[in-house]
């Protein structure tokens, strides 16, 4: 036999296996009619136990575990296919459709919006590319602008998320454990730092430059070519600008942003000094209330989920079956538990589509916590 015989055989055996599949779900159907009429859940936990227990009995040993990785997906399609039947979507899918009906249908062009820093920070920028008006308040800190925008303070409070060489910005997502709010709109903002002194400074009379944590990471190569500079971490990169400005000194510098330049009558010593120059900060908005603007196109959440082997495969495993694109997953030790995570996601999926109004049925079902952080457009 030659691979063209080979592939033959494939052939005819997958007409097989998708007429199984096809006979397979039908049953499936029946099962959730008879569920339905007689008032039973859709999860049978003990009976998939035995139910995989009789397969890989019955399947060599080099193939278990193909076998257990397929039935697994194919257990989590037939749940997916039974929920859809029976209508089983809990309370967030009428959540999701009341916010949907009670949100405007433009997002606000001035608002009162809380962030971190003083004048001049990225979060003022990524402020402007949201709102043609904000009216900004700044906060000394992250969890003071969550604490905020749960206050009443301000309706919108902006916060970096992640940056695309630096990565997560930890403290954010860890806060986010801690409050209860929604996403709103996201929105990338090209970061561009600079190395500003005061006027006459010189680079080579510098001995401390002062910044944020992640402008320094990012910044690394160029620090590196300063070794006898003394890198100071600061709450944020216009906080670090206007406190060389308000120092005076000529052998002091910041790594910020051109806006503090001219905010604070700086000097550029060296400009766009970062390791990559396509480099974007993610900058969520968040809201007390769940406001959902039309275009919403993903979905942010956090799951806290069952602290045995397969629990997140059974979440992937529900997107796959759904046709769901996942942008990421983020996890995070939770302080009160020993080994255990939350885990944060980004969907890619249209807040109208069919399959997303299944899957925010039938996810909550497979966490210990799940929390819907909101749907949302992004900015770019």
């Amino acid at each position: 036999m030659d691979l063209n015989d080979y592939r033959k055989e494939i052939d005819s055996i997958d007409d097989q296996l998708i007429a199984l599949f096809a006979q397979r779900m039908e049953t499936t159907e029946k099962i959730a009619e008879y569920k339905k009429a007689n008032g039973l859940r859709v999860l049978d936990a003990r009976r998939e136990k035995e139910k995989m227990r009789e397969i890989l009995d019955k399947t060599p040993d080099d193939l278990r575990e193909y076998v257990s990785s397929l039935y697994s997906l194919i257990f989590e399609l037939s749940r997916s296919r039974q929920s859809c039947l029976l209508g089983t979507k809990g309370d967030l899918p009428a959540k999701i459709a009341e916010a949907i009906e009670k949100t405007p249908q433009l997002f606000p062009e001035d608002a009162a919006v809380a962030c971190q820093g003083v004048e001049g920070a990225y979060s003022e920028q990524a402020c402007e590319r949201l709102f043609k008006r904000p009216s900004t308040f700044f906060f000394s800190s992250f969890e003071a602008v969550f604490s905020a925008i749960e206050k009443g303070l301000c309706r919108y409070g902006v916060l970096p998320l992640e940056n695309s060489t630096a990565g997560s910005v930890n403290a954010v997502y860890d806060l986010m454990m801690q409050h209860n709010f929604c996403i709103v709109r996201s929105v990338r903002i090209k970061v561009d730092h600079n190395l500003l002194a005061n006027p006459g400074a010189k680079l080579e009379n510098i001995r401390e430059i002062y910044s944020h944590e992640q402008a320094i990471s990012q910044c690394a190569h160029f620090l590196q070519g300063l070794p006898n500079v003394k890198v100071i971490r600061c709450e944020n990169t216009a906080v670090a600008a206007r406190m060389v400005a308000e120092s005076g000194r000529d052998d002091v510098a910041a790594l910020s942003s051109r806006a503090c330049r001219e905010l604070y009558g700086l000097d550029c010593l060296a400009a766009s000094v970062q390791d990559q120059g396509n480099n974007f900060t993610r900058f969520i908005c968040i809201a007390k209330n769940l406001e959902i603007y039309p275009g919403a196109d993903r979905t942010s959440l956090m799951m806290v989920l069952p602290h045995h082997p397969g629990s997140l495969y059974k979440v992937l495993s529900r997107f796959n079956a759904l046709g769901v694109n996942m942008n990421k997953l983020e996890s995070r030790p939770m302080p009160d538990r020993n080994f255990e995570f939350m885990f944060y996601f980004d969907l890619e999926t249209s807040v109208y589509a069919p399959q997303f109004t299944q899957l925010m049925g039938e996810l909550p079902e497979l966490c210990e916590e799940f929390t819907y952080l909101g749907s949302y457009s992004e900015v770019v």
